[in-house]
């Protein structure tokens, strides 16, 4: 992401963004998200989640996820939603390990030429985490079909 893809979270989402420092000020990792939707559709949304490579299997990645959990649940959010590339096996199972279900799966969500990594258009899964104000856990509930991007509100 660009700077001023930061600075607009940081400016309109202060309570989202989330850094993890060590002991010398090296930036360990960080969160960053929103929150959006109305009604029963009213939930955070992680943005990024990133580890630094010498920091990871420490259970940092969980703990900057709670952090915005915890700020979702403040805001009376029904659940929390993240996208992840379907191909990402470790980010999936991370997710699954924290309480995410995969909601449904995004037809190429990813465009294969916004970034040099990636050559194809990739799908998403759209994952999702209920919060207590969704008892029944009924945004968790998953979509039998696939959806287009477009689709997605």
């Amino acid at each position: 992401y660009g700077l001023s893809f930061y600075l607009t979270y940081l400016v309109h989402w202060p309570e989202y963004f989330k850094i993890a420092e060590s002991s010398d000020g090296r930036v360990m990792g960080y969160v960053m998200g929103k929150s959006e939707g109305y009604n029963e559709k009213w939930h955070g949304h992680v943005t990024a989640l990133s580890v630094a490579p010498e920091f990871r299997r420490l259970g940092l990645a969980g703990k900057l996820m709670a952090g915005l959990e915890d700020v979702s649940e403040k805001k009376r959010a029904y659940f929390v939603d993240l996208f992840v590339r379907v191909s990402n096996d470790v980010a999936v199972a991370l997710y699954k390990k924290l309480g995410y279900t995969v909601y449904r799966r995004v037809l190429e969500y990813y465009s294969g030429n916004s970034s040099p990594m990636f050559e194809q258009d990739e799908d998403a899964f759209d994952m999702r985490k209920s919060l207590s104000r969704d008892p029944e856990r009924k945004s968790m509930i998953p979509l039998e079909k696939p959806v287009r991007p477009e689709d997605v509100d």
